[in-house]
């Protein structure tokens, strides 16, 4: 079944932001910093640290994630939270993605990621922010 999650921009402050929510909801946190991964081609001014994707999962229940990397507009009250959905099939993802963009607006296509995974970005016509996944 697919899962919808809390993809949050921290500004600067994931590190310290995605460790506090482990204080209080336990489970395991993962970190991977800019520096050194694909991702420097986006951001290569990067401060020293930068998280380009952090997760905190604790079984099924509790899965949130976030980065200090932001769109080209930077870090504006209203856009540092997005929805992430982790899809089951290239099907899903395809079919969500496409009906998603109805009236709305494709912010990165799908495609294959270094990841292993087929990933896109799209606001739908109600100006939300998704963020589709499917691990192959």
């Amino acid at each position: 079944m697919s899962k919808i999650n809390p993809y949050i921009g921290f500004n600067g402050k994931t590190r310290e932001a995605m460790t506090f929510y482990k204080d209080i909801f336990g489970g395991d946190l993962e970190f991977r910093e800019v520096k050194g991964s694909p991702m420097e081609q986006y951001w290569q001014s990067a401060p020293e640290g930068a998280i380009y994707h952090a997760a905190l999962t604790n079984g099924d229940d509790i899965i949130m994630m976030g980065s200090d990397m932001s769109g080209p507009n930077g870090h504006i009250a209203g856009n540092i939270i997005q929805l992430a959905i982790t899809c089951t099939s290239e099907e899903e993802i395809n079919t969500f993605f496409n009906k998603l963009a109805v009236d709305g607006t494709i912010m990165d296509p799908l495609k294959d990621q270094f990841w292993g995974a087929i990933f896109g970005a799209v606001k739908d016509k109600y100006g939300i922010s998704w963020m589709l996944n499917y691990n192959k």
